[in-house]
């Protein structure tokens, strides 16, 4: 049974169709320019909205890749490379599996009968995000733990750092990589899909403000990005990506049950002359 908001939800939207005020017997406003699916492209649009709301969180985790992680390299035996080398991985790690991802594994569960829908990319994109910070923050435990500076490992200056070799990092930048693929390529892919022509400006723009908002938010964090508290840094992270990943799911999952309906929405028709 719809609870009352929901009723009143759709009945906002079925009232906003010109259809139904002509149905009324009520005279159609001037500015009633557009058709009954464009409405329906509009809500589409607007729920595609409610999504981007908890990315901020999801970006929150993605800025430790150039300036925690570059700076934890610092502090392990890079062996002559620079402590930035390994922030290549990522997008490198994105041009080999992106084509990986699209021609073999997502028509390879499609056959298997699993639908992994955008929903359920975006949340596969958190946790594994929440994964990648689990990995940092238990290498940064062992880096204070064989640094010869012990919990202030940023003080130590080659060669006098941690005798771990800094590949060991390999592992949180592939997984940034993969939350990537998942998460904002399938996000970018559902704002541009769900919303109607003259409004995909709009949804994009609400995407990429959730980057903004993470940047502010992180802020809220700078204490932690310091010794002795990196290990929190990094286990903070993943528990917010982690925990904001089954959050999404749990208030997506009802529109995720929806996703073909919305996407068979043909193409409403607004008359922008007036």
């Amino acid at each position: 049974m719809k609870t009352f908001r929901q009723l009143t939800a759709d009945d906002f939207w079925e009232n906003a169709k010109p259809s139904n005020v002509i149905a009324r017997g009520d005279e159609k406003p001037r500015w009633m320019t557009f058709d009954d699916i464009w409405v329906d492209e509009v809500r589409r649009g607007l729920k595609a909205c409610s999504v981007f709301c908890w990315f901020p969180l999801y970006w929150l985790t993605y800025n430790q890749l150039n300036n925690n992680l570059t700076s934890q390299a610092a502090t392990m035996s890079t062996h002559g490379l620079p402590n930035d080398i390994l922030s290549n991985l990522d997008p490198l790690a994105l041009i080999i599996f992106i084509p990986i991802f699209d021609r073999f594994i997502y028509p390879g569960l499609r056959r298997l009968g699993i639908n992994f829908s955008a929903l359920k990319k975006i949340t596969a994109g958190f946790f594994t995000g929440a994964a990648a910070m689990i990995w940092a923050a238990v290498l940064q435990h062992y880096i204070y733990k064989t640094s010869p500076c012990g919990y202030f490992a940023a003080d130590c200056k080659a060669p006098n750092v941690s005798p771990l070799n800094v590949w060991i990092q390999s592992g949180s930048y592939i997984l940034v990589a993969f939350s990537e693929i998942f998460a904002s390529i399938t996000g970018l892919e559902y704002a541009f899909t769900k919303a109607p022509k003259n409004m995909r400006s709009l949804v994009m723009a609400v995407f990429l403000f959730a980057s903004a908002i993470a940047s502010a938010l992180g802020e809220a964090f700078v204490a932690l990005s310091a010794d002795p508290l990196l290990v929190w840094n990094y286990g903070t992270m993943g528990v917010i990506a982690g925990i904001s990943g089954m959050v999404l799911w749990w208030s997506v999952r009802d529109l995720d049950s929806h996703e073909d309906e919305l996407n068979n929405i043909s193409e409403g028709h607004l008359d922008e002359k007036h």
